[in-house]
């Protein structure tokens, strides 16, 4: 019996479902999800493992013009996705005409692996416009498998993922076959709590914040977490933490339950404010935060 393994890598604009996309296909949450966009900082794995097959999913940032230093980091990652891609997935929205990046377009439509469109979120559209969008997209990236999905809905996930089965090469796993990605535990703790602060806080907070997990402590009946919340200005400090603490104390709270969800056990969780002044555009601290080599 033969053997297939590959990478997938899933690519788009902001905001058109590829955390969600991935963690259905996983059936994790891997990826953290918000309506902002750069929800997605990191290139982020997820491992699906069969006895006949081992797919590595690829979440990576949402394709936009960079303004800052993080934001090449951000769209370094997009790059290196078409660099090892097996199959390649490029999803879109009902309304969408284009990728925020020329460049990357090219690269899709001249792409000589598989590439799979999916044309997502037709839950929110007619039946017209669904096979009008089809279309389109059939026309502009001829070299695509295209289909319809709702990835938040789960709606055609099953199809999608025969259909990568099937452009998969031969090959031995990449990974062990009980590991689901690549990232450690401190990853996930990290970016639970930065998913509640792109949840409550507006404006430039959300993309100001970066979240370093100092210690992690598991023992038999409990985690204990104690994880540091750094923003660039000292205003910013005082918003995070907001009157009486409560701002800061509802973040903790709601990120510690999931994370009691995701480890299944009880979580102890401490967190703190930080100043780490203009952070996103200094290279020592974006190789410290893991954006840079």
């Amino acid at each position: 019996m033969t053997h297939k393994a590959g990478f997938v890598n899933i690519i788009g604009n902001p905001n058109v479902g590829k955390s969600t996309l991935m963690n259905a296909l996983v059936g994790e949450k891997l990826s953290i999800i918000t309506s902002k966009a750069q929800t997605t900082r990191h290139r982020i794995l997820g491992i699906v493992n069969n006895e006949d097959y081992q797919v590595i999913f690829s979440d990576t940032p949402g394709i936009i013009k960079p303004a800052y230093e993080l934001q090449e980091s951000m769209m370094d990652f997009v790059k290196s996705a078409f660099d090892d891609a097996d199959v390649l997935i490029y999803m879109v929205e009902v309304g969408e005409k284009e990728l925020k990046n020329e460049a990357f377009f090219k690269k899709i439509i001249h792409s000589e692996i598989p590439v799979i469109l999916l044309l997502n979120k037709i839950d929110k559209s007619t039946q017209e416009e669904v096979e009008e969008k089809v279309n389109y997209w059939k026309e502009k990236v001829p070299n695509a498998f295209v289909h319809v999905i709702s990835a938040l809905e789960k709606f055609n996930i099953e199809i999608v993922l025969e259909k990568i089965i099937e452009f998969l090469p031969e090959g031995p796993a990449f990974y062990p076959k009980d590991q689901l990605t690549d990232k450690p535990e401190r990853f996930f703790v990290n970016e639970a709590i930065r998913e509640k602060i792109l949840r409550h806080y507006k404006k430039e907070i959300p993309y100001s914040v970066e979240v370093e997990t100092e210690s992690f402590e598991e023992e038999e009946e409990i985690i204990k977490i104690r994880s540091v919340i750094m923003v660039e200005r000292d205003t910013q400090k005082g918003i995070i933490i907001g009157h009486k603490g409560t701002a800061i104390k509802r973040v903790g709270t709601e990120a510690r339950k999931d994370l009691q969800k995701f480890f299944d056990k009880k979580v102890f969780l401490e967190l703190y404010v930080k100043v780490n002044k203009n952070w996103r555009s200094n290279d020592r601290q974006l190789k410290r935060f893991g954006y840079k080599d």
